[in-house]
C-alpha cells in the first residue's frame, strides 16, 4: 500500500477487505497513476477487481451495493459511455474521492494495457496471468491520424460557417486530443494518453496548443481551426515518422479555409 497516496488509502483498504471476504473475488490491482508511480494528492483510485469466471456477472450486478459498503457513497454509474460496461465509477466523501472499480476475470488480465500494482491476491491469481502474457498500451498510429485529419478540419469549418459554434468548439477539442497531441508526444512517452500531461511532455508547444483553443465565436473558432491545421503540420513533419500524406485533401481543405 506504500505507493497509494494518503487520501486514497482508507478506501483502498476497504476494497481489499471487502474483496478478501468475498469468495467470488481473487485479487485487487491498482492501475493508473499508482501503477506508473506518478500519483499525487489529486489522483483518483483506479482498481481492477479480479472475479471468478462463474462469479463475475453477479459481482457486476452487485457493483453499486459493493461500492456502498466501502464508505460514504455519493454517486455511481457504469462505464458504457467509455465502452466499458465492466466499470463502476464512484464518488465517495466527504472528503471527496473518485474511485473506478473494474470487475474482470483472470483470463481478462491477459489482455491488459499495463501491469498494475497487486494490492491483494488469492492463490497467485495475478502472478499466473502476468507470467504468461505481456501488457500492450495502445500506441499512436500517425497514418490513422493523417487519413482522418483533413476530413475533421473540413467538418469543423462547415460547422463554423453554419453557426454551430458550440459544436465547432467540441470538434476543435477532439482534433487537439485525437490528432495533434498524440503526434506531439510521440516518442516522449511509452503510454500516450492524448492531451493528458501535455504541459509536461511537450512544454515548448504549449503556446501553440493554447492557440488551438477557442470560445464560441465565429472568428475565434476560425482562428483556432487555422492554428490547429498549422500545428498539426508542424508535429506531423517533425515526428520522424513517414506517412502517406493525403496531399489532395490537405490542399482542398486549405483552399476551403482560405475562401
Amino acid at each position: 500500500m506504500h505507493r497509494i497516496p494518503e487520501h486514497l488509502r482508507e478506501i483502498a483498504d476497504a476494497v481489499v477487505a471487502a474483496a478478501a471476504g468475498d469468495s467470488r473475488m481473487s485479487a485487487v490491482i491498482a492501475g493508473g497513476s499508482i501503477a506508473t508511480g506518478t500519483s499525487d494528492e489529486y489522483s483518483d483510485l483506479d482498481l481492477v477487481l479480479v472475479c471468478t469466471a462463474d462469479g463475475q456477472q453477479e459481482c457486476l450486478a452487485e457493483a453499486p451495493e459493493f461500492a456502498g459498503r466501502l464508505g460514504p457513497l455519493l454517486a455511481s454509474f457504469t462505464g458504457e459511455h467509455v465502452g466499458e460496461p465492466r466499470l463502476l465509477i464512484a464518488l465517495f466523501g466527504p472528503p471527496l474521492v473518485h474511485v473506478d472499480l473494474k470487475f474482470v476475470t483472470a483470463d481478462d488480465l491477459r489482455d491488459r494495457v499495463e501491469d498494475g500494482v497487486v494490492l491483494w491476491q488469492r492463490d497467485g491469481t495475478v502472478d499466473r496471468a502476468y507470467s504468461t502474457s505481456q501488457p500492450r498500451w495502445p500506441q499512436v498510429d500517425p497514418q490513422w491520424i493523417e487519413d482522418r485529419f483533413w476530413v475533421w478540419v473540413h467538418y469543423t469549418a462547415v460547422k463554423i460557417a453554419r453557426g454551430e459554434l458550440f459544436e465547432a468548439v467540441e470538434a476543435l477539442d477532439a482534433i487537439r486530443s485525437a490528432a495533434i497531441a498524440p503526434l506531439a508526444t510521440l516518442g516522449r512517452t511509452s503510454k500516450p494518453t492524448r492531451v493528458r500531461r501535455l504541459e509536461t511532455l511537450a512544454p515548448e508547444l504549449v503556446p501553440e496548443f493554447r492557440a488551438t483553443v477557442a470560445i464560441a465565436d465565429r472568428d475565434d473558432c476560425l482562428r483556432a481551426l487555422n492554428a490547429s491545421a498549422e500545428l498539426y503540420r508542424k508535429v506531423r513533419d517533425s515526428s520522424g515518422v513517414t506517412v502517406e500524406r493525403r496531399t489532395a485533401a490537405e490542399q482542398a481543405v486549405a483552399d476551403f479555409l482560405a475562401g
